[in-house]
């Protein structure tokens, strides 16, 4: 059963533990889930609590429920979009380009404290570290340095990154039935360190851009966080805004 996270409601642990056993074939694609009331039983909780349970599997597009029906698990979509107010757009080219992600380093590490204040991740827990450069198809010099930290409940996408091009929250999406529902964006002027600088093939010390994305699922979880730098010479940011008639 997936860990429960403290102080998470009731109806959040019933659909975790639901998602897993879907996407772990418990319960495959076409086939019906258990009544609420035999999922009451199951979790000894209310109703109102496996309605609850159910609408998270609905918002994540894993189940379609159908008066006098019952539950039944569907397929999820092909793809997805995602709207976001603000986009780096050499970030999203650096992808669009096919730029492979060279790894340096893959490997579970505990937050310290400092990385707790550069990710905003919790002191203390674990998470896989994925760190390493961008270089477009061609290119000697990278695009920027790239840091993933991905929770510990789908680290298991590590070992496909070897081989992945693009955005890693698909994977976890489709490898684990969640729901990317948020991404939270920053942007912040640093000074890259002797490490960054090097594998940059800069000095140390010069102007840098840090991207900083994190992104939630549906039931509030951080997914992971994604710390893109980039040389602030190489680096454009880019928003068009419309005036919206009343």
């Amino acid at each position: 059963m997936p860990q429960a996270v403290a102080g998470e409601h009731r109806y959040l642990q019933i659909a975790r533990t639901l998602r897993k056993e879907i996407v772990d074939g418990v319960y495959p694609v076409g086939s019906q889930l258990p009544t609420e009331h035999q999922l009451c039983e199951r979790f000894a909780v209310s109703r109102y609590t496996i309605r609850e349970a159910l609408r998270r599997l609905r918002d994540d597009n894993l189940v379609a429920s159908r008066p006098r029906a019952g539950t039944r698990v569907v397929p999820r979509p092909a793809s997805s979009s995602y709207a976001q107010d603000a986009l780096s757009i050499d970030d999203l080219l650096m992808f669009a380009a096919g730029a492979q992600l060279t790894i340096e380093s893959n490997a579970m590490v505990t937050i310290d404290d400092e990385l707790s204040a550069r990710t905003g991740l919790p002191t203390g827990t674990e998470w896989l570290s994925v760190r390493g450069y961008r270089r477009a198809d061609g290119a000697s010099a990278p695009l920027c340095r790239t840091e993933y930290y991905i929770n510990r409940d789908f680290a298991a996408v590590g070992r496909l990154l070897q081989r992945h091009a693009g955005p890693i929250f698909p994977l976890i999406e489709d490898l684990f039935g969640v729901t990317i529902a948020e991404l939270h964006q920053e942007i912040a002027a640093v000074a890259l360190s002797p490490e960054e600088a090097d594998g940059l093939g800069v000095e140390a010390g010069m102007a840098a851009l840090q991207m900083q994305r994190t992104y939630q699922t549906s039931d509030g979880q951080v997914a992971q966080v994604t710390i893109n730098t980039h040389l602030s010479s190489d680096f454009r940011y880019a928003m068009t805004m419309r005036r919206v008639k009343d």
